[in-house]
């Protein structure tokens, strides 16, 4: 076996997975899904191993090779992502045990596995896909296991978040279809290397403009950025909370990869002057987004709306994606990316716990839980710093580099933004933390949580704390296979 055969294992252990959950018992399921975890963590490293030492792999389906057949390809942005997903994924399901228990929701649990699983497997491929047409159909299952997990409440609440979130989802993928199809009329082509020749050979063409418009449309609805966010606190904040950190980690960012890949590749020669509408809308979604997750009352909502800002983060970097900029730009982008996932992901676990252990989910019903719940307090506090980009977290060497490339550009219309951005962070980080150290009311309830669970939060917020001190590693991976973007410097200067 080649480190090659490693990209589409990925993608078929977890649907095997997810496919035997649904014929397994209930406790046969739980075992396996406990079981393929690890596997699947080691192959997410084995893969980022491979390309940082070899550079990017490629393995084609059958023995057919591309545009005939189904390519695979992992890059160091791939791989990174892969590997955060993998913790990601392998964090929610283990999490999901005890949290179902406690719900006594055996019905959502079984019906959780299969889904999450196959949103593993969904993820996988489109990080690995290497054409337009297969980018369409991962993200297409990709959303049909989003809105099924998100409706796992069952309450009508939950129900119709989730109708919202599919409805969204959908006209975004009748958007980014409409952008394929135009892309394959102006090149005759939908493999990716083959594309970006054909492009950059006609890059005047009005089709190809059109094309990218129309997916550039798809794709910002599906990743909420403001002002298409309307969605996403709903579908996050009405969610069960494993489901809350899928969404938020990786649904999301999805379809961000997809656009990032476009964007520094095939469809560059044609992005024009869309970065900076691009780093407008990121900037308004930066102070909205923090803002409404500063006044919310729900604990989830301030998480769910911190996710609105938190990609603010991701489209600022767009037009500084040029020149002497681009690879503080590209590094910070990435980084961000891959932090904002393990914190969110943490925070909502953390949050998760907090409520399961008052019985509520106001932030004025965690007074007291700082004692009681000190392991997803701590947790809570991590992942918070990390999406404030306080040093040394993962989220400072992003912001920083961002940073960084705005000083390079001369941008400090986006500069100021990120830095007032960091700043609401921490006040809503804080309002949070300064509730759980009050003193509890004395008919406050309290409910035993399984240790596991706060536990699994600390793991990922401090993986993300532990980012900041793997910055030159990090940066020289998602490198690899950039394109044309230029090498970035390995550490925060």
């Amino acid at each position: 076996m080649t480190p090659a055969d490693l990209l589409w294992i990925l993608v078929a252990l977890p649907l095997v997975a997810g496919l035997a959950c649904v014929l397994l018992p209930q406790r046969a399921g739980g075992t396996l899904s406990r079981l393929v975890v690890l596997p699947m963590i080691v192959l997410a490293a084995g893969v980022a191993v491979a390309v940082a030492d070899r550079g990017p792999l490629a393995h084609a389906l059958g023995g057919w090779a591309p545009p005939l057949g189904i390519g695979l390809r992992a890059d160091g942005l791939a791989a990174a992502m892969i590997a955060m997903t993998a913790l990601v994924c392998a964090a929610a399901l283990l999490y999901a045990e005890p949290y179902f228990t406690a719900h006594r929701a055996e019905r959502e649990r079984s019906s959780f596995r299969p889904l999450a699983w196959t949103l593993w497997a969904s993820v996988n491929a489109l990080l690995l896909s290497n054409d337009l047409f297969n980018l369409y159909v991962t993200l297409e299952l990709l959303t049909l296991c989003a809105a099924g997990l998100a409706a796992l409440g069952g309450n009508a609440e939950a129900l119709a978040a989730s109708l919202r979130y599919l409805l969204a989802a959908l006209v975004g993928s009748l958007a980014f279809l409409l952008g394929v199809a135009l892309a394959y009329a102006g090149t005759g082509t939908l493999a990716l290397p083959e594309l970006a020749a054909r492009v950059a050979a006609d890059a005047s063409a009005p089709v190809l403009a059109a094309a990218l418009l129309a997916m550039i449309a798809g794709l910002a609805l599906k990743t909420a950025l403001f002002p298409l966010h309307g969605w996403l606190p709903p579908a996050h904040g009405g969610a069960a909370t494993p489901v809350s950190a899928l969404l938020s980690a990786l649904v999301v960012k999805a379809s961000f990869y997809v656009l990032l890949q476009l964007w520094v590749g095939p469809m560059k020669p044609v992005s024009g002057d869309l970065g900076a509408v691009l780093g407008a809308l990121g900037v308004a979604a930066i102070l909205w987004g923090s803002i409404a997750a500063l006044v919310q009352a729900k604990l989830k909502w301030v998480v769910a709306y911190s996710t609105v800002a938190q990609v603010g983060y991701l489209f600022v970097a767009f037009p500084l994606l040029e020149g002497d900029s681009a690879g503080s730009a590209f590094g910070g982008v990435a980084l961000q990316a891959i932090a904002h996932g393990l914190a969110k992901a943490a925070m909502f676990l953390a949050v998760g716990t907090l409520m399961l252990a008052c019985g509520r989910g106001e932030v004025a019903a965690i007074c007291g839980l700082a004692g009681r719940q000190p392991v997803a307090v701590f947790a809570f506090a991590i992942a918070g710093a990390s999406l404030a980009g306080v040093p040394p977290t993962g989220g400072f060497a992003a912001k920083w580099l961002l940073l960084e490339a705005a000083w390079i550009a001369g941008s400090w219309h986006l500069a100021a933004p990120m830095i007032v951005g960091s700043l609401l962070t921490a006040a809503y980080v804080l309002r949070v933390l300064r509730c759980a150290f009050l003193p509890p009311a004395n008919d406050a309830p309290s409910q035993r949580v399984a240790a596991t669970m706060p536990a699994l939060a600390l793991v990922l917020a401090l993986v993300a704390l532990v980012m900041g001190f793997a910055t030159t590693p990090l940066l020289s991976l998602v490198q690899v296979g950039a394109g044309g973007i230029a090498a970035v410097a390995v550490e925060p200067r």
